[in-house]
């Protein structure tokens, strides 16, 4: 099992949806990533919050395989984001977003993370991905995950920042706005073109496409009955998926296919309730269960 670096926000989030609303809970990318690879891996979190983030905030980390020596804790406020969701709960109107703390960070990685042989970059400004990897020390495996403002306000940076990436993992919209191609397949290429070997598309309720220079290999979405709030659904995506290849011995396209369903699984379990809620409830029973449903989702036999 590798030790994952992962370096990113953690948040206040404020969220309505149609099944209720929910303030001031633990949220952002680092955050949904490192609680859901911890399952599987032990995590490195860099990050950095206020000094409004006490202990019972820093409870969702307690008991977990979660190294906290990167977090920095500087005086002012975390990071605040409020969303609504409607009744079509793939898309949200962000009400605010308030960087606080969150502004000024740069991250500085500790000597003891420096060493991590999984790095997954998380969505941050590009210029500040490129400073973690100037910090770590020849890491075996490196991740992205990007987003529209950083792809459009960025460019440079992003563009500079995949040449060094082995997976980078987005959403469909930004997979086309990054390519400017609207077809996934065209876009998949032309963005492996950028430097990465493989690019992971999450496309919601739809499912996931991951694509290499061999081929293809896509898996729908788990139809799930009780969609509570998708917050942070795409972020536990990515901490399933590369914690999941952290716990492997090697990376063959077999252990890639099944990080993508474990990613799928988490990111299915997480929007059953608000927040980390049902993350931090999770069973390792949970999650097998999980994989199993996605496993026979689509099992057929042969004409």
């Amino acid at each position: 099992m590798r030790p994952v670096l992962t370096v990113g926000s953690v948040a206040f989030d404020s969220v309505k949806t149609p099944s209720g609303e929910v303030s001031r809970v633990v949220g952002g990318a680092a955050t949904f990533f490192s609680v859901a690879a911890s399952f599987f891996a032990g995590v490195r979190l860099v990050a950095v919050v206020g000094d409004d983030f006490g202990e019972m905030e820093m409870k969702v980390f307690g008991g977990r395989d979660i190294d906290l020596a990167g977090l920095q804790r500087v005086s002012g406020e975390t990071f605040r984001w409020k969303g609504e969701y409607g009744n079509d709960l793939n898309s949200r109107e962000t009400i605010y977003t308030h960087l606080n703390v969150f502004e000024e960070f740069r991250p500085h990685i500790p000597d003891t993370f420096r060493t991590s042989p999984i790095v997954f970059l998380a969505n941050i400004h590009p210029a500040l991905q490129l400073e973690v990897l100037e910090q770590v020390q020849e890491p075996e495996f490196v991740a992205l995950d990007t987003m529209n403002y950083w792809i459009e306000g960025a460019p440079d940076e992003l563009k500079t920042v995949l040449q060094r990436v082995d997976v980078v993992v987005i959403n469909d919209e930004e997979a086309r706005l990054l390519s400017g191609e609207s077809s996934l397949v065209k876009a998949s290429r032309i963005i492996r073109q950028m430097g990465p070997s493989r690019v992971v598309i999450k496309r919601g309720e739809h499912g996931v496409l991951m694509a290499d220079r061999d081929g293809y290999f896509a898996t729908p979405g788990l139809p799930i009955e009780n969609v509570v709030d998708p917050t942070g659904a795409g972020d536990t995506f990515a901490g399933g998926f590369i914690g999941y290849l952290a716990s492997s011995e090697t990376f063959t396209d077999d252990v890639y296919r099944q990080a993508v369903i474990c990613g799928s699984a988490m990111a299915s379990l997480s929007v059953e309730d608000f927040g980390l809620s049902r993350l931090l409830s999770l069973a390792d029973e949970d999650i097998r269960e999980r994989f199993d449903s996605f496993r026979h989702l689509t099992s057929f036999e042969q004409l």
